[in-house]
């Protein structure tokens, strides 16, 4: 397990280095709205936000 944390680490640090702290929290809601947009595909839901329009 310890193995493990040290590469999440390197991969954190690489992210980070890629992309610059201040565009980070832009980025991971971003991807949250990409596992929430494949989720509710894959589960036959829309989106009730887009009905409203």
């Amino acid at each position: 397990m310890g193995g493990r944390v040290g590469e999440l680490l390197l991969i954190l640090l690489i992210v980070l280095v890629l992309f610059g702290a201040n565009r980070l929290p832009g980025l991971m809601k971003d991807v949250g709205k990409g596992i929430k947009a494949l989720r509710d595909a894959v589960n036959g839901t829309e989106n009730k936000d887009n009905d409203d329009k």
